[in-house]
């Protein structure tokens, strides 16, 4: 039997990138649904369930994985055939990519930075290697090998000791346990004020929200719990953050199994997620804590389902108050646990409110080193 198609592992910088996508980005991307599967697959979420997610056919959902083993979050960016003969060579190439990464005074010009048209004309002009070519085509080529125009960032990578450890087990149970694995992490904060998002409207009119507002209510956070096996999210909000709390949670993730058998939950490292009590209590009822390293929260398969959670609820919303927000978003949950088998009836419910939804060399945090 051939085994089910999952994500390669994640790097830092591929699971921040991936996490951004799905939590910022337009609603309508192709790029959102491919992020989401492949962020989905990765944290140990079966195909057809991340099938019934982005409302696609298991078969693409496979092929967006597949793509991405292969070449890496270039797998984002559909590649549409068509267009003349190229003219500029595999050389040229390179040395294009090499002149648009270096700075700009290395050579030879008194920039500290590119322009699409500076560039150009650098390669234009320079006694080195002239090469012709358009502004677009020109960005288009950039693209094609990742290097798009940026603000710069700080940067964080996991700094955690047993780095590897926890995701070679996570990766373990999500694999081998899959009915017994579940998922718990806080989503928020969530503060009542106007959200923008998208919906259909008349064209040059669309809803409109106000711009000023009070923000009176304070904030909440959804404490979530998510089952691989059966594909079941739930939870509840709370004013904040503690220990108690994800204690509550991860008994109502017991009581899911109420076997008596061993089960495995993921989290992240937050204290409140592994007070001497938690751990006590995890050990008199056989709930073994996977804990993600530090700084890579995208580790955890709950992550992908907080994407489409704050675009049904939150997104083109306005809520009077917290109490109007938790009937809403237990309503959802309630409609998307039940219809969680139902692909067809799911993706039709997804076209009425939104035109398109949500989109590492193993499935976690490292590369692992080729065989040779």
């Amino acid at each position: 039997m051939a085994e089910p198609v999952r994500a390669r592992r994640l790097s830092d910088e591929e699971g921040r990138r991936l996490q951004q996508i799905v939590r910022r980005g337009k609603h309508e991307s192709v790029r959102v649904r491919r992020a989401l599967i492949i962020m989905a697959s990765a944290s140990g979420t079966p195909v057809p369930a991340i099938a019934r997610l982005v409302a696609a056919h298991e078969d693409t959902v496979r092929d967006v994985i597949h793509r991405f083993n292969e070449i890496g979050l270039r797998a984002l960016d559909p590649n549409w055939a068509g267009g003349r003969p190229r003219r500029i060579s595999e050389d040229d190439e390179a040395y294009i990519v090499a002149a648009a990464m270096a700075r700009p005074k290395q050579l030879g010009r008194p920039f500290t930075q590119w322009s699409i048209r500076k560039l150009a004309d650098y390669l234009a002009t320079n006694k080195v290697r002239r090469v012709y070519l358009g502004r677009e085509r020109l960005r288009q080529l950039l693209r094609r090998n990742g290097i798009t125009f940026q603000r710069t960032r700080t940067w964080k990578d996991s700094t955690d000791p047993d780095k590897d450890a926890k995701l070679d087990r996570i990766e373990q149970v999500t694999t081998a346990f899959p009915d017994r694995c579940f998922a718990f992490d806080q989503f928020g904060p969530l503060s009542i004020r106007p959200h923008h998002g998208t919906g259909w409207a008349p064209k040059t009119r669309p809803d409109r929200l106000p711009a000023t507002y009070k923000r009176t209510h304070g904030i909440r956070y959804f404490h979530g719990c998510y089952s691989l096996g059966d594909d079941q999210l739930w939870g509840v909000l709370r004013r904040r953050k503690g220990a108690d709390h994800t204690l509550t949670a991860l008994k109502s993730i017991r009581a899911a199994r109420p076997d008596g058998a061993p089960i495995y939950v993921i989290l992240d490292n937050l204290s409140a997620s592994k007070t001497p009590a938690i751990r006590a209590w995890a050990a008199r009822n056989k709930v073994e804590l996977c804990l993600t390293p530090t700084s890579a929260s995208w580790a955890n398969p709950i992550e992908a389902q907080f994407g489409p959670l704050r675009r049904f609820t939150m997104a083109n919303s306005n809520y009077p108050n917290h109490s109007v927000l938790a009937r809403d978003l237990h309503d959802y949950l309630r409609w998307r646990n039940a219809n969680a088998r139902h692909p067809d009836v799911l993706a039709a419910q997804r076209r009425e409110r939104a035109r398109i939804r949500s989109e590492r060399q193993q499935s976690w945090g490292r590369p692992r080193s080729k065989v040779a």
